[in-house]
């Protein structure tokens, strides 16, 4: 059993086992000689390890169950609601005059200045031992005893009044304990995830003796663990059977069930995941007064059940969309891809930092004649209809609402003129020479289009292509639009691409069903509005594709790092649907004005995820106010009233005060009301969010929802 039945993405691999899509990146050697260190291959934490013991550990570490977005290994839960904190000089102050307090009536009762009424208790217990005075050993021993115990009992009053207990659990050895991670007791065996308790309880006892005699022995990795964990879950869900899962797993042990690729791991991690929980930490939520107390100083997640509402990340050049948003998320989809557990796309420029070529299955270079793969132009797909609307919606989208004679149903309605009948003739759709001419309506291609469809008795194709010539150069005619627009990728760079007659190997987005690791490099120096349109054509094909999957367990993602011109009114329906199909998608603009103003809120609505990075400006912090609403709040109000004093001791001590405080005696007065105000307002989005911090809101597929938070996103 190599696979879990899931794995084998057809038609995208030039080899049974997917070899890296470029050259492996070396470190640069600077011309005086010195070698650049090279970059670390792990983040801090990550298994595997080389005696197996870490990696048991981080099996073993707790993960319990938090809200939305925090990241739950090693997670302490915190209280929802902030507990009454004493200001740290108050509480040092306090405690410091209750010890003075304390020590003062202890020395008044032991010198007896406050005389001997403290003592009656004594004379009533042992009358004869206190005759003896102090000259008795005993009596002297059990009076001493006995102070002793008044003292302590005074200055455990005075403890109380001055809060030492908690001046100790914050200052005490108690909090150095607190800080440094504790050693958890080994679990219990049916309890211990390294000892597979379910495979036990299925009667798989030889597998599971197996795998954890791998694992103790440092012969698996984190990967290893959530693929067999994948696998394992398509025998339970009838896919697969038993016996060929135990015989896997007997005869390749921590190896089995390998992804295509035949790889176990990425060449290199930057960010830290967990792939137990499937979470990848993008920073720590900041300790605000601004965040929920249960929040504060926690680590913060993303996973396939928040991105599966889809994230839309807003923020200027620098801020960190690419390097500590889709970087982070890219690496642990391609994680999930080789467990089994997703489908990743990643769109980009060629250059942006999307991680390296061999970390994925299949790179496409569009405009780079040395790609080793092509994109199919019209999605996989095999119905003229459905191709038409894809490839209208790539082609004028984003002109639908400024351009009425540009609108996407009339723009299918011609593209499908065109090319059911080219298919017909054909058995292909045409090429973008092709389709160009026929847009354009040159007299030669119509002509024989017409001819072969009158040799193959396609009688109804002929009615639609006659429409089609009828409707040519008529006012309203989007033909024309159209033709332009292809004429875009008619250019010499592209002159390789998109090729229809079987010469070249396209990439589909068909293969979705399968853990396949894509990423699409786009040619935007020169070539900037035909990035768009494919951009476009990519989010059109996906939406269109994860609609129609069998298998939806598999979890597909499209992350697009710069979404630029790419939303339109179909884009957003698309992205609203996606949720049901267990899929989602990640954008990220530099300013929401890339979208049109009547998009905006449709698209804040559909994503789940929102995040405005620092350096927003006030316009488009204005649009993430609205979408994040009000909340009620506690507004305290201070009023400071000058005292006036009335009799002469009352003025000559004000007199004094002024003196020596500079300032008038006052007294103040506090009001408490419930006001309504914005959680996060366009002034502080566009002001008040440090570089290199963002303000995130999450939703997951369940419902489940965190408020905006301030996050760092260096942490």
């Amino acid at each position: 059993m190599d696979s879990d039945g899931t794995q084998e993405a057809r038609g995208t691999h030039a080899n049974p086992v997917p070899r890296p899509a470029g050259p492996p990146e070396v470190p640069a050697v600077p011309p005086d000689g010195f070698t650049v260190p090279p970059r670390p291959t792990r983040a801090p934490g990550v298994p595997p390890m080389p005696d197996g013991s870490s990696f048991l550990t981080w099996l073993r570490t707790p993960r319990p169950e938090a809200p939305p977005g925090v990241w739950r290994f090693g997670h302490r839960p915190r209280p929802a609601e902030e507990p009454e904190r004493i200001p740290t000089r108050q509480l040092v102050g306090g405690a410091v005059i209750a010890f003075l307090c304390g020590w003062l009536l202890c020395s008044l009762l032991y010198n007896g200045y406050l005389g001997g009424f403290w003592l009656w208790p004594w004379f009533v217990l042992a009358p004869d031992s206190w005759a003896l005075g102090k000259a008795g050993a005993v009596g002297g021993v059990a009076s001493y005893i006995y102070e002793g115990l008044v003292f302590v009992a005074i200055f455990a009053l005075f403890g109380r009044i001055g809060h030492w207990p908690e001046l100790w659990r914050r200052y005490g050895p108690a909090a150095w304990r607190r800080s440094e991670p504790s050693a958890a007791p080994p679990p219990a065996p049916e309890a211990d995830p390294a000892e597979w308790p379910a495979l036990r309880a299925a009667g798989a006892v030889d597998a599971a003796e197996r795998l954890a005699a791998d694992a103790r022995a440092g012969l698996m990795r984190d990967v290893d663990h959530a693929r067999i964990a994948r696998a394992w879950q398509g025998v339970r869900s009838g896919r697969h059977s038993l016996a060929t899962f135990s015989g896997a797993v007997l005869q390749d042990g921590a190896a089995a069930c390998l992804h295509p690729s035949g790889a176990r791991d990425l060449p290199t991690r930057l960010a830290r995941h967990d792939l137990l929980t499937g979470q990848v930490r993008l920073g720590t939520s900041a300790d605000d007064p601004r965040n929920p107390y249960a929040y504060r100083g926690t680590g913060l997640a993303l996973g396939p059940e928040l991105l599966g509402t889809s994230l839309l990340a807003v923020g200027p050049a620098g801020s960190g969309k690419t390097g500590a948003v889709v970087r982070p998320l890219a690496e642990s989809l391609c994680l999930h891809a080789l467990a089994g557990r997703a489908a990743v796309v990643v769109v980009g420029a060629a250059g942006a930092g999307l991680g390296p070529a061999d970390a994925y299955d299949v790179v496409v270079r569009i405009g780079n004649q040395e790609s080793e793969y092509d994109l199919d132009l019209y999605g996989g797909t095999g119905d003229p209809d459905e191709a038409a609307a894809v490839l209208a919606e790539a082609l004028v989208g984003d002109l639908a609402d400024p351009h009425p004679g540009s609108d996407s149903r009339r723009s299918t309605t011609v593209l499908a003129q065109l090319l059911g009948p080219f298919r017909a003739v054909h058995g292909r759709f045409p090429s973008v020479p092709e389709l160009r001419q026929l847009l354009d309506g040159a007299p030669g291609p119509l002509a024989a289009l017409r001819q072969g469809l009158q040799d193959a008795g396609q009688e109804s194709l002929l009615r639609e292509l006659a429409a089609r010539e009828r409707q040519m150069g008529q006012p309203g005619d989007v033909g024309g639009v159209l033709a332009d627009r292809v004429a875009l990728l008619d250019r010499p760079a592209f002159a390789s691409f998109f090729d229809t007659s079987g010469a070249t190997r396209p990439f589909t987005l068909k293969a979705l069903d399968h853990p396949v690791r894509v990423r699409i490099d786009l040619p935007e120096r020169g070539h900037a509005d035909a990035s768009r349109m494919l951009a476009r054509l990519v989010l059109a094909q996906f939406t269109a594709s994860v609609a129609v999957r069998e298998d939806r367990s598999l979890f597909a993602c499209l992350l697009l790092d710069d979404a630029t011109g790419v939303v339109t009114p179909e884009a957003v329906r698309g992205i609203q649907r996606l949720r049901s199909g267990n899929a989602g998608v990640v954008l990220t603009l530099r300013t929401l004005d890339d979208v049109a103003r009547p998009l905006r809120g449709p698209l804040l609505g559909a994503t789940g995820c929102r995040m405005a990075l620092s350096g927003l400006t006030p316009w488009d912090g204005q649009d993430f106010a609205e979408v994040w609403g009000k909340e009620w709040t506690e507004a305290r109000d201070v009023t400071d009233r000058q005292i006036i004093a009335e009799t002469p001791a009352g003025k000559a001590a004000h007199m004094l005060r002024r003196v020596i405080t500079g300032k008038a005696p006052t007294a103040r007065a506090v009001t408490v009301r419930q006001v309504e105000r914005e959680r996060w307002s366009a002034s502080e989005l566009a002001h008040g969010v440090p570089a290199g911090h963002a303000v995130l809101s999450l939703t997951d597929v369940q419902g489940e929802h965190a408020p905006p938070l301030l996050v760092d996103l260096r942490g």
